[in-house]
């Protein structure tokens, strides 16, 4: 008898786990992320009830006091320890702190590209309590008053490098009584005063706490611009307490401090910014930061720094894959790649031919209240759903109408649910666990991205604007965006701002921008359909001149396609469609097609040829 028991129980035990691996395949995983997001919630609560109230620049000190000599960032041939680095940003909190146009608390905005003065600017501010609007180097003029009108800035600190950029708009910044600082030892114009000369001289003593006393966890930490669905882009409000909670991304996914991280995507993003940038602060881990990202440099980097850790967007890997082989791909010590946007078909050719790096696929927004991970590795899933999840952030998809471009109401005037692998709109609901804050000097952005009444009368969602599709096995892929916004090199643009600015060449009369796919490229290339006025002609080389002098590269149309009228709905909404569907194909359409060419300066006429040579990868765009 006892062997016959003795017996079941070792087949119990054999039987078991190849039962649940055969029914439950991710469940292990699963129970693992769970255990993951239970540390991480604990560690945000302890921090929230400490006093003084702990925050990012909290985090940062502790690291230095523990390991002060350890390098914090490497860029360019230099090095830079925790210690050093606390230091400048002491100095330029001083350098700052004395400067008459300032007072600690104001809004700074930083207008700089990837360079450690970045960071050491960010600490200092952070030091000062005064909260920072991230600017994006590329834009100019126009956007770039917009974004810093957005936040309500009192200083402007800019690269040297960025100083002509800053002279086109001085004279609005002057009206406004901006100060204004250029990382400079030195500056002829009048307006613009040289600071780096002034953080060089100024003491490295520790900033006093009450500085930052006022600070609370709904306190604005910074502010990040994003694109969304109409307009110029719009100010993301990040909080302090949504800041506490990002410095666990990183963690999250196994990152420790023995870890080197490759920083190559802009600091002004969410992406370079909170996962990079904060996350390795609350590792401690080192970061290996670059201008901006090359292809060509990329693998050698990573030898050369013995990188552990990578960022990308769906761009970084297809750029990666389509370098020339090399007897040496695999001979690298990168272990991690976490990022988003990468198509299946990359991310299989990726793992072929570099090795086996951990992809990590994540989905999140500037301003949204939800994300998924990818922990299982599900080659082509943005993430893995299952009930604490839902039960922490409460998601749902729900139908939406592409033509008319809104969700779809039932009878009762509730948004109808779809069920398993139906792609529909992400919504989620906005809770205290999962706030959306909104935008900063725009209500009525913020009120769009609002939902009523979704489920039941008197509830409220987050839009997120993004198409999704799960799976039955709970698997969360991306699908499209929808409305009028696309993504680009990364970059979202704004379908509104572009034909704004468009209409104001005085050739054109009106622009229906939009997004059309491109084999082997991700994301969407901007594309627009235009009318021009009564009795002038289209003019290529003025119309490049005038979008050079208004939009970042990413953001210009690609391709226009002359019509002799914009088509509206019923409602007076542009048409999109159809248009989209006719891509950039000059076979499918009567109308003339133009393409921007760099070389000439100017929107040069599309032959049935060039269209070939792109469509066959020939062309890269």
């Amino acid at each position: 008898m006892l062997v016959y028991l003795v017996s079941a129980v070792l087949a119990s035990v054999l039987i078991v786990p190849i039962a649940l691996r055969t029914l439950l395949p991710y469940l292990w995983m699963d129970l693992l992320y769970f255990g993951d997001l239970l540390r991480i919630l604990v560690s945000f609560s302890s921090r929230r009830r400490r006093r003084p109230p702990f925050f990012v620049l909290d985090r940062f000190l502790e690291q230095t006091a523990a390991h002060p000599h350890k390098i914090f960032v490497a860029f360019e041939g230099e090095s830079h320890s925790y210690a050093y680095t606390d230091l400048r940003s002491n100095k330029t909190a001083n350098a700052l702190r004395s400067h008459p146009g300032y007072t600690p608390g104001d809004t700074v905005a930083l207008f700089m590209g990837n360079e450690p003065a970045f960071m050491f600017t960010w600490l200092a501010l952070a030091k000062l309590g005064s909260p920072v609007a991230l600017l994006n180097h590329n834009i100019r003029t126009k956007s770039l008053l917009h974004c810093f009108d957005c936040c309500k800035a009192q200083v402007l600190i800019a690269a040297a490098e960025l100083e002509e950029a800053v002279r086109d708009v001085l004279p609005s910044l002057k009206e406004q009584d901006v100060t204004v600082l250029l990382m400079a030892k030195h500056c002829d114009t009048a307006g613009i005063q040289s600071f780096s000369d002034e953080v060089d001289e100024a003491s490295d003593a520790s900033l006093p706490r009450h500085l930052r006393s006022h600070i609370t966890s709904k306190s604005p930490a910074v502010y990040i611009y994003t694109s969304g669905t109409t307009g110029l882009p719009k100010a993301a409000v990040v909080n302090q307490n949504r800041l506490l909670t990002a410095l666990a991304v990183l963690s999250a996914n196994g990152v420790t401090s023995n870890d080197v991280i490759y920083l190559n995507l802009p600091l002004y993003h969410t992406a370079g910014f909170i996962i990079g940038f904060i996350g390795a602060i609350e590792t401690g881990s080192t970061i290996v930061l670059k201008r901006k990202f090359s292809a060509s440099q990329f693998w050698d980097d990573c030898r050369t720094y013995s990188v552990t850790v990578v960022q990308y967007i769906g761009e970084v890997m297809r750029y990666l894959c389509s370098t020339p082989k090399k007897d040496n791909d695999k001979e690298h010590k990168v272990r991690l790649a976490i990022g988003n946007g990468i198509r299946a078909e990359i991310w299989r050719e990726f793992l072929n031919r570099f090795g086996n790096i951990q992809v990590r696929e994540f989905y999140a927004s500037t301003e949204g209240n939800v994300g998924f991970l990818n922990y299982a590795g599900k080659i082509g899933a943005i993430g893995r759903v299952h009930f604490f999840h839902q039960m922490l952030f409460p998601f749902t998809l729900i139908q939406y109408d592409t033509e008319r471009e809104e969700p779809i109401r039932d009878a009762k005037g509730l948004f109808n649910v779809l069920a398993y692998c139906e792609t529909g709109l992400l919504v989620s609901k906005i809770t205290d666990i999962a706030p959306f804050v909104g935008y900063a000097q725009n209500e009525e952005q913020t009120e769009r991205k609002r939902l009523r009444d979704v489920l039941k009368k008197g509830d409220l969602y987050f839009n997120s604007g993004d198409l999704m599709r799960i799976d039955k096995d709970n698997f969360i892929y991306f699908q499209d965006r929808v409305g009028d916004t696309f993504r680009w090199k990364g970059e979202n643009v704004a379908t509104n701002e572009v034909s704004d600015i468009l209409t104001l060449c005085d050739c054109l009369k009106e622009a229906n921008v939009y997004g059309v796919q491109v084999p082997g490229h991700e994301g969407r290339i901007g594309m627009a359909a235009v009318t021009v006025k009564e009795g002038a002609q289209f003019d290529g080389s003025r119309i490049y001149n005038h979008l050079v002098n208004y939009l970042p590269s990413y953001a210009r149309p690609r391709f226009i396609r002359i019509q002799n009228v914009v088509e509206v709905t019923a409602t007076f909404k542009q048409m999109k469609v159809k248009l989209v569907e006719e891509s950039f194909d000059p076979g499918r359409t009567q109308h003339p097609i133009y393409i921007l060419d760099d070389k000439e300066k100017s929107y040069i006429p599309l032959t049935a040829q060039v269209y070939s040579s792109i469509i066959s990868g020939n062309i890269k765009l």
